[in-house]
């Protein structure tokens, strides 16, 4: 049962009766009144319960963009129903108009839209939805809550994604669609065309030479459905916040800008996000039409976890499952603590058997200490700051020494030199 400010106004007009009679007995059949009034509409009102209530969503969304939440309420019963309805989601939902005025006549139904503008990436849940319905004077309400289940799952943003185009005309020069093939190491035969003065001598086919009678050439091309492993670290170090963002997610940037260019070039992407566990494990194929809505839909709904990376069991998931030479990334901070306990011991096998890139997202408020003076605070700051970066390019002149490649960039940038550095090894045949 629910009070109306109907019922309340009605209460504070028996102000207006006291004063005319300023008795006991006065305020006692007001009351009496009020609360025999309330009863009988509430004893009208129709029961909530015999609504059915039905939701449609759409089941993804890009976190900055708007979805709606489409609720179908139908009236089965006999009688009109007049009343509020609340659809609630949960705080990060970002739902904006959930309260809706309800108006049904009997064997009517209506669609009740919801607004929805997620502000956090990964599943937003539905609450329960509570209706109330009035009786006929307006006073008292039948309220119930009904447990509709919807949720959204809110896509990374991939930002990113402006760098995509001039990374696929980069991509388009290399592979000899807009450029000359060129001959280079571990690239793949392709075609014979005749020879022209200028060609390498060393591309001459001596066998199809003597077959045409004139001399003919070998073109290449770089080498197509390489297999590329991108391992994001979900443990506490990308929990750490860089600008406004944790760092995974700016990692997450990077392996989406690298699944859509390599899924261009015709080379299979596998993605393993995980800490202590796999958490995540896309694994590419050449079945698959559309492998980066496969990999942003896996990775929106995680998040860091603080607990330490177990590097052994995520280098032994690499290795245990590619067995062919793979370009293996991976995206993690470039913390010494972390990477000195953690990952130099497994790197070894790593570097053995496959090509290994460290992308790491540094921190633009370190580099900004650093020209900071002024005060004792700030030296103290700068200092810390010499500090920390010292370490950084000590780790990293280790990780060089033992075969890493070592990418150490600020979030807008990481994902545009990774993006680089795989056109760069694709370009030289080192893939």
């Amino acid at each position: 049962m629910v009070l109306t400010a109907r019922a309340a106004a009605l209460v504070l007009l028996g102000a207006v009766a006291l004063a005319w009679s300023p008795t006991a007995s006065t305020v006692l059949l007001w009351t009496l009144g009020v609360i025999v009034l309330a009863a009988f509409d509430l004893a009208l009102a129709p029961s909530p319960r015999r609504l059915i209530l039905e939701r449609s969503i759409s089941p993804l969304v890009r976190l900055g963009e708007a979805t709606t939440s489409e609720l179908l309420v139908t009236n089965p019963s006999p009688r009109s129903v007049r009343g509020r309805v609340r659809d609630a989601w949960q705080p990060s939902a970002g739902a904006e108009n959930d309260r809706h005025d309800l108006r049904l006549r009997a064997g009517d139904r209506i669609r009740l839209a919801t607004r929805l503008r997620p502000t956090r990436r990964g599943d937003r849940h539905a609450d329960l939805v509570t209706v109330r319905l009035f009786g006929p004077l307006g006073l008292a309400a039948r309220q119930a809550s009904f447990p509709v289940p919807g949720s959204v799952r809110v896509l990374h943003p991939f930002h990113s994604r402006r760098h995509l185009p001039s990374k696929l005309s980069r991509l388009r020069q290399i592979d000899g669609r807009s450029a000359v093939r060129r001959r280079g190491q571990g690239t793949e035969f392709d075609s014979l065309r005749d020879y022209v003065e200028g060609d390498d001598v060393r591309s001459i086919d001596w066998r199809a030479t003597a077959r045409r009678g004139s001399v003919v050439v070998r073109t290449w091309q770089p080498e197509q459905h390489r297999r590329i492993v991108v391992v994001v670290d979900t443990s506490r170090t990308s929990a750490g916040r860089v600008g406004d963002v944790p760092r995974l997610d700016a990692a997450m940037d990077a392996t989406l800008l690298l699944t859509a260019l390599a899924s261009h070039a015709h080379d299979r992407v596998d993605v393993i996000a995980g800490d202590q566990r796999v958490r995540v494990r896309v694994i590419g194929s050449a079945e698959r039409t559309n492998p980066l809505a496969e990999v942003v839909s896996a990775l929106a709904p995680i998040d860091p976890a603080i607990v330490e990376a177990d590097w052994s069991g995520l280098a032994a998931a690499v290795v245990s499952s590619h067995h062919q030479r793979s370009l293996v990334v991976l995206l993690t901070p470039l913390e010494p603590a972390a990477v000195e306990e953690g990952l130099l011991p497994v790197i070894p096998a790593l570097v053995a058997r496959h090509r290994v890139v460290l992308a790491s997202v540094a921190d633009p408020a370190v580099g900004a200490m650093l020209v900071r003076r002024s005060t004792v605070t700030e030296a103290y700051g700068a200092s810390a700051a010499e500090r920390s970066l010292a370490r950084r390019a000590r780790v990293a002149a280790a990780l060089e020494r033992m075969g890493v490649d070592v990418i150490d960039a600020e979030a807008d940038e990481l994902p545009a030199k990774l993006a680089d550095h795989y056109l760069w090894l694709k370009s030289e045949g080192l893939l």
